[in-house]
């Protein structure tokens, strides 16, 4: 369960890196740790880092592990969201999606426009699987600061609603 802050909750923020070359260390992941970052500077209390290779079944089994243990209430990942045949977040989070959120990332993707017209190239997902909340982000540290910043205010609402709060 979450705890109580104050007259908020602190909900719990769990992070996956998805980066075949930062999971063989021949590249250090420099989005993951800006997760971090950013999520505990609105409020969340980050209690999970995990760094995969793009495997579909590895991711799928992490997702599947945080939500259904409820480790976390909100799981933000970052990369495979690109065109690479092996850029497979997306894939990875409809396959444990019970319920879609494409209002989340059709947000950033928006935002991103704005910056970027390659912005509509992302392939980002948002969806939920029991009560947690799963966004996708894409890998570049510069992409993540812009399109994390963008939604992460409104994230809280909606995990209020998703857990009744």
């Amino acid at each position: 369960m979450s705890g109580k802050e104050g007259s908020q909750y602190t909900y719990r923020a769990a992070i996956i890196t998805s980066s075949d070359r930062s999971s063989r260390g021949e590249q250090e992941d420099l989005s993951g740790p800006l997760i971090r970052e950013m999520a505990e500077a609105a409020g969340f209390r980050v209690v999970s880092y995990t760094l995969l290779p793009d495997e579909q079944p590895l991711l799928e089994d992490e997702l599947k592990r945080l939500c259904d243990t409820h480790t976390a209430d909100l799981i933000l990942t970052t990369g495979g969201t690109g065109f690479s045949p092996r850029d497979l977040m997306p894939e990875a989070t409809l396959a444990v999606a019970e319920r879609l959120v494409p209002g989340i990332s059709e947000a950033m993707r928006w935002n991103s426009l704005s910056i970027t017209p390659r912005a509509m190239l992302s392939r980002a997902v948002s969806a939920i699987r029991a009560d947690t909340l799963i966004v996708n982000l894409p890998g570049s540290p510069k992409a993540v600061r812009e399109n994390l910043g963008f939604i992460i205010g409104t994230l809280r609402h909606g995990l209020d609603m998703l857990t009744g709060r």
